[in-house]
């Protein structure tokens, strides 16, 4: 599994039009899954996300997680993020998983979230979203289950 991570002030994603997801201060994650992700994967995912320190202490210095600091998670699904562009000018997506089971590995780690005290808004899984965000640093990282 795949995750770019954005530190946000606020973020909310919509379908034609309609609020589906809205948090305030949290991360906005785009999650990715590829053939192979295991149920394991999520929630290795699941943990770094919830115990990753990026949010400012009293001395300005990342040293508080998103649990800390009672933050909350807009978790969208996006099949991009296994993206090859390496040849031509259009990009394949063989690498990215089929959607029955990226669906349900997504839906795992949004679950592995929950149970560690996390709000968790989503988008609609397999839907065209626009995604709105204000990234606040800008802190973003990316995560990959395989590089553990």
């Amino acid at each position: 599994m795949r995750i770019v991570l954005q530190r946000v002030s606020k973020a909310k994603v919509t379908v034609r039009g309609e609020t589906v997801g809205e948090i305030g201060t949290g991360f906005l994650l785009l999650v990715g899954v590829t053939h192979d992700d295991e149920e394991k994967d999520a929630e290795y995912l699941a943990e770094k996300v919830a115990g990753l320190r990026v949010f400012e202490d009293g001395d300005g210095k990342m040293n508080l997680s998103v649990l800390d600091v009672g933050g909350e998670i807009l978790s969208v699904s996006q099949f991009t993020l296994y993206g090859d562009a390496r040849k031509g000018r259009r990009p394949n997506f063989m690498a990215a998983a089929k959607p029955d089971m990226a669906e349900r590995l997504y839906g795992r780690f949004n679950q592995f979230l929950r149970e560690k005290g996390l709000r968790v808004e989503t988008g609609r899984f397999g839907e065209r979203m626009e995604v709105h965000l204000i990234n606040n640093g800008p802190v973003t990282l990316i995560l990959d289950s395989k590089n553990r």
